[in-house]
């Protein structure tokens, strides 16, 4: 497959990087993993740093040819001012894993949640599912010894006890944020997946309890949310999902840094007490938790990170 020159510009944290499917591991029915290889990797990420570090993946157009995307500032503008037919599409994702060998080769791990459903399965679910080794894609993100680019939200401070939440497109997240968080921490993960067979080996810290939560056919969150407030001591209410006051494709963010919603942000944007909560994925699931939480709970923004990573029902972009 031919693609066309990446050109990167040292200054700045993040770059464009051109990689080639080095392996393809289906890990379970909805999970397949695709390692990235390539020498354009070197110097990218931060192994041991990276927790939830989220890049985003330009896959081929029909043609099989990546498109001439500049490096730096600009290479979001460089990518649209390609035609539309020859761009590709571009999709956000979580780092699994990063490893550099003996000859300071750098390998990428990247969890691919396969939605392989007729009419709902979107291109970067399509191109996993199909793709093999050789393949090539241009993957952009933070330069290694670069924390200063974004694209990490997971920031507990001084947090004694975390609560990491999420469905299938946060299992990545989740697994790589416990296996580089610190030996001495303590808390719990709930993971909800379609089905049994797609819960996976994390390595956690003895003092966090893993709970793979299987949907077996029931609605997004219906697992999640009692899960989660069981956790707290909390009967678990309403679990349908929350209509969200937003159209389009806009999906929740509301971190101690960042409001999507433009709400008053916490002075501190950090967590004040031992607890520090990470919940993510479909994003009116997460909506509803946010309501329980912060709402009704009382419990302060700046020990809280709430993400949409996509919304059912809706093909997301980017």
């Amino acid at each position: 497959m031919s693609t066309a020159a990446v050109e990167i510009v040292d200054q700045q944290p993040y770059s464009v990087h051109r990689a080639r499917v080095g392996a393809v591991q289906r890990l379970s029915p909805s999970f397949a993993r695709i390692t990235f290889v390539g020498d354009a990797l070197a110097g990218f990420g931060n192994p041991g740093a990276t927790f939830d570090q989220r890049v985003k993946i330009i896959f081929p157009p029909v043609s099989g040819v990546l498109p001439p995307v500049v490096g730096g500032a600009d290479w979001y503008r460089s990518w649209l001012a390609v035609p539309e037919e020859e761009r590709g599409a571009m999709r956000t994702y979580s780092i699994r894993d990063i490893r550099i060998d003996d000859d300071g080769a750098t390998a990428v791990d990247v969890d691919f949640v396969l939605h392989l459903v007729p009419g709902q399965t979107g291109p970067a679910s399509t191109w996993a599912s199909e793709t093999t080794p050789g393949d090539e894609v241009l993957i952009v993100g933070p330069r290694r010894g670069r924390l200063d680019g974004g694209g990490i939200e997971y920031l507990p401070g001084g947090a004694g006890q975390v609560l990491l939440a999420g469905d299938e497109t946060a299992a990545p997240a989740i697994a790589r944020i416990l296996a580089d968080a610190p030996d001495d921490l303590c808390g719990a993960a709930y993971i909800e997946v379609p089905e049994a067979a797609d819960a996976q080996p994390i390595d956690a810290p003895d003092g966090v309890a893993v709970h793979w939560l299987p949907r077996d056919g029931v609605a997004p969150g219906e697992k999640l949310h009692p899960a989660v407030l069981g956790h707290l001591g909390e009967a678990p209410g309403d679990v349908e999902p929350v209509a969200e006051p937003r159209t389009g494709e806009e999906l929740l963010w509301e971190t101690p840094r960042f409001s999507r919603l433009g709400e008053q942000l916490d002075s501190a944007g950090a967590p004040v007490d031992e607890r520090y909560f990470w919940i993510a994925g479909e994003s009116r699931v997460v909506t509803g938790l946010r309501r329980r939480l912060v709402k009704d709970l009382g419990i302060p923004r700046a020990q809280v990170a709430f993400m949409g990573y996509w919304r059912e029902g809706v093909a997301m972009k980017g």
